[in-house]
């Protein structure tokens, strides 16, 4: 067993060299020479929090809000998580005890970090052992119903990293800003699992997004479930596969969102859980976020194209594939 990499703004690329790769960024480690997608293989989910308060949250309400950010997750009808919260301890988040612990520390020397998650995995298998989040107490926080001023809402904080929980990555669905040099501010985004967080006072990021529900389900989705399809295809450069494009696909009908990435050199991707209907698919670059808080910092992704769409609109079927297309870009 080894520790997993901690989570900040940063992800493991999964599947880099497989024939076809799925388009979401799923935390991964390397088991022989292969890289396999980390995920629980027993649920539910035990779970312990810190036997901690901080300004603004009590420990029940602590408890209260991680609980809905779990039960958020696990409403996603087309996979399949739970979560069982076991107890209050003092232990702390990141010790290597074995056991999955949440909770509040300060961290000052953090100080563009609000939460961060970590792993123990099983380096034979890839399943994951215990998962710990700790949420910076040096921020100023708040459980009220409708978000306040000034102060994160825990809640949206915790769906995100316990997306990460459950081996999500990041997704790109999201718009930002630069305000000085190299900070950004979230102006909109698709996606509660986009790295940056909404400023103090939003509460948006309490409910899940059309993209992680397909994320999700991609990890632990039931091949058995006909209610979904999925869509494929290759970015190309001058004939060549394009690695780490950012692929959308939007519903026509429905008007949802879902995103994912060209994963191998083939510049091959795999868009799953989506609602059967017509979709219009995009190939853009990677531009509107850090490159390291979706790929490993060792990673090359070619960000100088021009956006594509694909060239006709592709129909998913329900519980069945659309056939594979090719989205052609040119460089800037």
């Amino acid at each position: 067993m080894t520790r997993g990499l901690r989570l900040v703004m940063a992800a493991a690329l999964v599947a880099v060299a497989a024939p076809v790769a799925h388009a979401y960024l799923k935390l991964g480690t390397e088991v022989g020479s292969r890289v396999v997608g980390v995920r629980w293989d027993r649920f539910p989910v035990r779970y312990f929090l810190t036997n901690r308060a901080v300004d603004g949250v009590s420990q029940e309400q602590l408890r209260t809000a991680v609980q809905a950010a779990f039960d958020e997750w696990a409403s996603v009808r087309t996979a399949n998580v739970t979560a069982q919260f076991v107890g209050f301890t003092d232990a702390e988040p990141f010790d290597d005890d074995g056991a999955s612990v949440i909770g509040f520390q300060s961290r000052p020397e953090m100080d563009r970090t609000l939460g961060a998650t970590t792993f123990t995995i099983d380096t034979t298998t890839g399943a994951i052992l215990d998962s710990d989040i700790f949420f910076n107490a040096s921020f100023a926080w708040s459980v009220a119903a409708s978000g306040q001023a000034s102060r994160f809402d825990l809640e949206s904080i915790a769906t995100h990293e316990i997306g990460h929980l459950f081996g999500l990555g990041h997704s790109a669905l999201g718009e930002t800003e630069l305000i000085d040099t190299d900070r950004r501010r979230v102006t909109a985004k698709r996606a509660v699992m986009f790295p940056i967080a909404y400023p103090a006072g939003n509460i948006e990021d309490r409910s899940l997004k059309p993209d992680d529900r397909a994320g999700l389900t991609d990890i632990y989705g039931s091949a058995a479930d006909r209610s979904y399809g999925s869509l494929s295809g290759r970015v190309t450069l001058d004939g060549a596969g394009l690695f780490g494009a950012h692929v959308t696909a939007f519903n026509t009908s429905t008007g949802e969102l879902v995103s994912g990435f060209s994963l191998n050199d083939a510049g091959t991707f795999v868009i799953t859980g989506l609602a059967p209907g017509l979709y219009v698919v995009r190939a853009e670059p990677l531009d509107d976020a850090d490159i390291d808080s979706f790929f490993d910092e060792d990673t090359t992704v070619n960000i100088d194209f021009r956006p594509a769409y694909a060239p006709q609109l592709v129909a998913v079927p329900a519980g069945g594939a659309a056939g594979s297309f090719e989205i052609k870009v040119r460089a800037k």
